[in-house]
C-alpha cells in the first residue's frame, strides 16, 4: 500500500496562508512556504526532555535522535499540527499544558531557492508531568526515544546524531 499524499498549505513571506496547498514534495517558488512545527516535550519532575530516533527507511536522517514534529497539514494551524504530531508520535496530549505554552517560543524561517525548500518552523516547549509508561511511539516514525539532559542531546550532537540542535538551544534560550 503506497503513502498518502500530504497536502500542505502554501504560506507567503509574512506567514500569511495563501489559498492555495500543494503536496507536500513540491517545489516552492521564491516567497512560498509551508510550515513546520516541532515539540520540546520537558517533564518537570527532572527537566529531561522527550527525545525519539527516527526509523531506518526515512529518506532524510534516518536513525538520527530528534524532538517529536513535522508538517502543518492543509487547513491546520501552527499549535493544532503540534498537538497532532506530538500525539501521533508519542501519545502523549499537549491539552494539559497551560495557555501560555501554546505559543511558539522560537520560530525561523529557510528559503531554499535551488531545492524550493521553503518553510516555516514553529517550535513549541511544553512542560508538564509525563511517564515513560505515558509514551507510545509510532513505530513507523521512531525506532526509540529515551528522557535526555541538555547536556545527553549535546553528546548526541557531537556525534552528529541529533537534528535541530542548535535551534533546539534557541529555543530553550540558551543560544543567541
Amino acid at each position: 500500500m503506497g503513502k498518502t499524499v500530504e497536502y500542505m498549505d502554501i504560506y507567503d513571506e509574512n506567514r500569511q496562508k495563501t489559498g492555495r496547498i500543494a503536496d507536500r514534495k513540491t517545489p516552492l517558488k521564491k516567497g512560498e512556504f509551508m510550515m513546520y512545527v516541532l515539540a520540546i516535550l520537558e517533564r518537570p519532575s527532572d527537566g529531561k526532555m522527550l527525545i525519539t530516533r527516527r526509523a531506518l527507511d526515512k529518506k532524510w536522517a534516518a536513525g538520527a535522535w530528534e524532538i517529536p514534529g513535522g508538517a502543518s497539514m492543509a487547513g491546520e494551524s501552527s499549535l493544532e499540527a503540534v498537538a497532532r504530531e506530538v500525539k501521533e508520535e508519542t501519545d502523549l496530549e499537549i491539552s494539559v499544558c497551560s495557555d501560555e505554552q501554546k505559543i511558539p517560543v522560537f520560530s525561523y524561517m529557510n528559503e531554499d531557492l535551488e531545492r524550493g525548500d521553503n518553510y516555516f518552523v514553529d517550535i513549541y516547549h511544553f512542560v508538564f508531568p509525563f511517564e515513560e509508561k505515558d509514551v507510545n511511539i509510532q513505530k513507523s516514525e521512531a525506532i526509540d526515544h529515551k528522557f535526555a539532559t541538555i547536556e545527553e542531546i549535546k553528546e548526541l550532537n557531537g556525534k552528529s546524531e541529533f537534528l535541530h540542535y542548535r535551534r533546539l538551544l534557541q529555543a530553550l534560550g540558551i543560544e543567541k
